[in-house]
């Protein structure tokens, strides 16, 4: 455990590490680095450590990389979001210019499995992390199982509701798959002993550095304000509060509030430089005449125009540009007061002397209206104090008064880190039987004895029920095997179909099954949409009261609940193209989600329905996520087509792939795409199937009670893709065939001259594609 700080200990880095002394930006470790240096270059235990915030705790990261390639191996770095992840690409090219790669694994970029092999760091979320270890036995993911040593950052991620598990399970499966040793770092753990005991982390490697290594002492404490009937007053009563929290401090450095929405951020900013306009507090650069020229380039209007006046906002919504400029004028001191959503805290190192939070609450489209986590409060709160600028910094919680002993509590004794396994037992352990790391009864305790959960569970026995943690397992993978997901072969245990496809694409149980129990019946639109609305993903989605009548105008009184009800109606809105505008503030998450789950939905129709019903979902799935109408579904299914452009050429009557390979560049251009465009567009849709049926020598009538075989061709005069023929007769499914069409394919077919006429239908359809079915008739007449 730490000691005392000793301003004589600080070790030069050039004399520590001097093949690395460049990849540092500082010349020498200060006392709370030089104090865990042995314990990160002379042993090889793993190693846990918590230290304030602003206390360099990111260079004991950097520490363990360098004692990693040292030793020729591969450090793994995993960061809480994807802005870190990109911080540390940049941060990080001081390794590049030492000769060592730095390579940046995230959902957002599509990777590449050779460069990801060389690297000799790795940059990932716990998400990205997670799939990449479920898909460690593929050719793609291989590179996970030849780490050496794992870095996590912000460790305390694990008492997160909505990912905490996500981490604790994926930690666990790094370690059964290649061991490498843990380095895991955190700026709040309370119950630390928890931490190393889950990660085998030895006394001597165990690291609690107190308040005393802060940089910059932290003064917090907890604000009320009076509580209105109009909550949209009380976000002004809680923004004035805040200003006054603020304002002493703007003469001698900056200032960081933190509100709840995207939206807040822009609407808070507004206000705050009005009212501090008014106050005459002199934070304003309109002087600065070359400041005025760099606001320029800034693309938000709003954003410009504000900076100006020494108030900013910043939220995942900017430009990438925008956001970055942004940090480096708040770093500069030329934006004096900062409005930003809790991502900030996580993401960028970006202090102030004077931190407010003024909402402790915050909307969530899945969930409604839900508290701050005590975690992401402690995250934001941690930002006060400037180091090499500040001696002290100060840190207000603006809230409530019902709620303000709650908070105070927290500032004085800290949170514990719980586990959230428990809330979600049973989905993790179907994915590590998916997996093959658990493959018999043992292993279901042996697994369960490596996550964090079992440890927190030993170390509060009551609060886990710890005397019946094996009972409880054993319920839950007896009610695994009962439901489907799980079976049980020569004494071990594997994933059923259902339980694969749970796992891959991370489906809530529930949500899985009824996936399949549509996908084993009859396949509609209404079915496909009504099935995600009642995802158990969307169980926690509320209908808020000036919401209700919109949602009626779209589903009327469907019998459901009315979360779902709300999904639906965004789900169906979107099919149309239009949603409704008191819908459109959580449209965008519940569409993103939406999408996901009818991704996954298409698998379970290939899997357990036909190339039709895959067809069915793909298309449903493609009018959701670009909210295009039915007829022009199939544009989307063209590389550079998307919601815009697919409205703007159905516009002009061309709706299918079909219609832009007819229409040509010349046709495209007048239909209001730029020449460029209309030349990739064209190309584009060249490569998509053209599919024709032809019927060769069918008959035109047949002799009743006699038979006949022909043969259809179906072919592909463009591009190739899997397709499904499907050929019926009065009705009646006679053939089906299912084959990658590229050029032709041969479907034979009966003629039976047993009813008075027989009407056939040949229908081909691609189960990977968006496209519209084509369908072909032919009536055979049978004859005396």
């Amino acid at each position: 455990m730490a000691g005392t700080p000793d301003s004589e200990s600080r070790r030069p880095v050039a004399e520590v590490l001097p093949e690395f002394a460049d990849a540092f930006p500082f010349e020498r470790f200060n006392e709370m680095q030089s104090e865990a240096l042995p314990a990160i270059l002379d042993a090889t235990a793993n190693l846990v450590a918590c230290a304030p915030t602003a206390s360099g705790k990111t260079a004991l990261a950097e520490l363990a990389i360098c004692d990693t390639l040292r030793d020729g191996g591969t450090a793994l770095f995993v960061a809480p979001m994807r802005a870190l992840t990109n911080e540390k690409e940049r941060e990080w090219a001081r390794f590049e210019e030492l000769g060592y790669s730095v390579y940046v694994v995230t959902g957002e970029r599509d990777l590449t499995p050779r460069r990801a092999e060389r690297a000799d760091v790795l940059v990932m979320t716990p998400e990205k992390l997670d799939s990449a270890t479920r898909k460690h036995d593929s050719r793609r993911y291989g590179f996970i199982t030849d780490v050496d040593c794992c870095t996590i950052d912000e460790v305390h991620l694990l008492d997160s509701e909505k990912r905490g598990s996500v981490l604790e399970v994926t930690i666990a499966r790094l370690r059964r798959l290649c061991d490498p040793r843990i380095v895991a770092l955190s700026a709040t753990m309370p119950n630390i002993d928890d931490v190393a005991d889950w990660l085998d982390a030895p006394p001597e490697t165990t690291f609690d550095f107190g308040e005393e290594y802060r940089p910059v002492e932290l003064h917090a404490g907890v604000e009320t304000y009076t509580h209105g009937e109009n909550a949209f007053a009380d976000k002004y009563r809680r923004l004035y509060r805040a200003l006054d929290l603020v304002e002493p401090h703007l003469t001698e450095g900056q200032a960081l509030v933190f509100v709840s929405s995207r939206q807040d951020t822009v609407q808070a900013a507004k206000k705050a430089r009005d009212e501090l306009a008014e106050r005459d507090v002199p934070i304003a650069a309109r002087g600065d005449f070359a400041f005025h020229e760099e606001t320029q380039r800034v693309d938000n209007d709003t954003l410009r125009q504000s900076i100006l006046d020494g108030v900013a906002f910043h939220h995942a919504g900017l430009s990438t540009a925008d956001k970055n400029d942004v940090e480096a004028w708040f770093r500069e001191g030329k934006i004096r007061v900062l409005f930003s959503t809790s991502t900030l805290a996580w993401g960028v190192n970006l202090p102030a002397r004077c931190v407010v939070i003024r909402d402790t609450k915050y909307h969530d489209p899945l969930e409604g209206e839900v508290d701050m986590s005590p975690i992401d409060v402690l995250q934001m709160l941690g930002r006060a104090g400037r180091p090499e600028y500040d001696d002290v910094g100060y840190a207000w919680v603006v809230c409530d008064g019902a709620d303000a002993s709650r908070y105070r509590r927290l500032l004085r004794e800290g949170k514990p880190l719980e586990s959230r396994l428990a809330e979600d037992l049973d989905s993790h352990l179907v994915a590590e039987i998916a997996l093959g790391t658990v493959r018999d009864v043992d292993d279901v305790m042996d697994w369960l004895e490596t996550t964090f959960y079992y440890v927190r569970a030993r170390s509060k026995p009551e609060e886990y029920d710890y005397a019946n943690l094996r009972g409880r397992l054993r319920d839950t993978l007896e009610d695994l095997i009962d439901r489907g997901f799980v079976e049980t072969e020569a004494l071990g245990l594997e994933a059923t179909p259902l339980g694969n496809l749970a796992s891959t694409f991370y489906l809530r149980l529930d949500t899985a099954s009824r996936f399949h129990d549509l996908a084993t019946g009859e396949v509609t639109e209404s079915g496909i949409l009504e099935a995600v609305a009642r995802a158990a993903e969307f169980d926690s989605v509320n209908a808020r009261s000036d919401e209700r009548e919109a949602i009626r105008s779209v589903v009327g009184d469907r019998d459901m609940s009315p979360g779902a009800r709300k999904v639906l109606a965004i789900l169906e809105a979107s099919t149309r193209g239009s949603i409704p505008a008191e819908l459109e503030s959580d449209a965008w998450v519940i569409r993103r989600n939406a999408v996901r789950l009818l991704a996954a939905l298409h698998a379970f129709a290939e899997r357990f329905g036909d190339a039709r019903d895959a067809n069915l979902v793909r298309r449903v799935e493609a009018r959701v996520e670009n909210s295009v109408p039915e007829d022009a579904v199939g544009l989307v299914a063209i590389d550079g087509v998307g919601s815009g452009r697919a409205h703007r050429l159905a516009g002009a009557g061309i709706e299918s792939p079909a219609d832009v390979r007819a229409a040509g560049i010349e046709g495209l251009v007048e239909a209001g795409l730029s020449e460029g465009v209309a030349e990739r567009v064209h190309e584009n849709a060249g490569e998509l199937p053209a599919i024709e049926v032809e019927w060769g020598a069918f008959p035109d009538s047949i002799p009743r009670g006699e038979n006949d075989f022909r043969e259809i061709r179906v072919r592909t005069t463009a591009g190739s893709a899997r397709a499904g023929v499907r050929v019926t007769v009065n009705g009646v499914e006679m053939t089906t065939k299912d084959a990658y069409l590229d050029g032709e394919l041969a479907v034979p077919v009966g003629v039976f001259g047993t009813e008075d006429r027989l009407a056939f239908e040949v229908e081909v359809v691609t189960p990977d594609l968006p496209l519209a079915p084509v369908r072909e008739r032919r009536t055979v007449r049978v004859v005396e």
